[in-house]
């Protein structure tokens, strides 16, 4: 049996401007996300969660409800996740896009959060339209190509029988005989809809577009990329090594506040390893 676990995040060195080329296939008809508030709107700015491939706006509901005491908080479903419309493009560009439209429907700038693949997203965003973000914090992700893939999570999503499945406990016994290991059976199977035997994952577009999501565009312009001057905090988990001492330069060349930080007990999923630590850290940042 092969054990699935937790990627590293290993690094493919090449040009800071590495991206790969993002294809147009924005050919569906366009929709909101679909977005989970909590806490009501205040003098602060409204500050926006977007998650992880595989992630939802729900699994980041217990950190949404410590850092809405004193400002409102909007968790997101990234395209292809959750509740959010289905699609048949995963590129930067178009998640980018999409926070976007939520940003502007929301009224203005907002404070933003993005983990992994979220957190590339987010950096996306920032650098396309600067206007729309007062401070951005990424989680335990970099600008850059990682050779690593993800897709045995999708076979192994797949391979779950889901006529078998009457509760979640049946797909994690099933993803267990895959050897994905036990944190990521809970994590996969919060993706699960029960009542219709269906994973809230369009697997098909996530596994096309998979060298698009471990990669990060090209935004090079006229000889040289864009770059953010907002503050930025690099938060990494102290186990990872999703961001590197070697990612620093590409990092600072395209965000002129960057700063790091490392959480202490954590790898990459820190937020749910070490939650009291982020939410410190997060509020501090947010509050300067």
């Amino acid at each position: 049996m092969v054990r699935l676990t937790s990627p590293t995040g290993t690094f493919v060195p090449s040009n800071p401007a590495m991206g790969l080329a993002e294809p147009d296939r924005r050919s569906y008809q366009k929709a909101m996300l679909n977005i989970l508030r909590h806490g009501a709107p205040t003098d602060k700015p409204t500050l926006m969660i977007a998650h992880g491939l595989y992630g939802s706006a729900r699994n980041w509901g217990a950190i949404a409800k410590r850092l809405c005491d004193d400002r409102q908080v909007i968790a997101v479903d990234m395209r292809n996740h959750g509740d959010s419309p289905w699609t048949d493009s995963h590129s930067y560009s178009d998640m980018a896009a999409d926070l976007a439209e939520v940003i502007a429907a929301e009224g203005g700038p907002v404070d933003l959060i993005g983990h992994s693949m979220g957190g590339k997203a987010s950096m996306n965003l920032a650098l396309q339209h600067p206007d729309l973000l007062r401070r951005l914090l990424v989680a335990d992700i970099a600008p850059v190509q990682y050779s690593h893939s993800q897709i045995q999570f999708i076979h192994a999503m797949r391979g779950v029988d889901l006529n078998q499945v009457e509760r979640r406990s049946d797909a994690e016994e099933q993803l267990a005989r895959q050897g994905v290991e036990k944190a990521l059976q809970s994590f996969f199977t919060q993706s699960l809809d029960l009542p219709n035997k269906r994973w809230r994952l369009n697997l098909d577009t996530l596994e096309r577009d998979m060298p698009l999501v471990m990669g990060f565009p090209d935004l090079t312009k006229a000889g040289s990329p864009p770059v953010f001057e907002g503050p930025t905090l690099f938060l990494s988990g102290a186990n990872s090594d999703y961001v590197l001492a070697e990612h620093r330069p590409i990092i600072k060349a395209m965000f002129s506040q960057s700063h790091f930080a490392k959480l202490p007990d954590s790898g990459h999923w820190l937020h749910a390893e070490n939650p009291r630590a982020f939410v410190a850290t997060a509020r501090s940042f947010f509050d300067a």
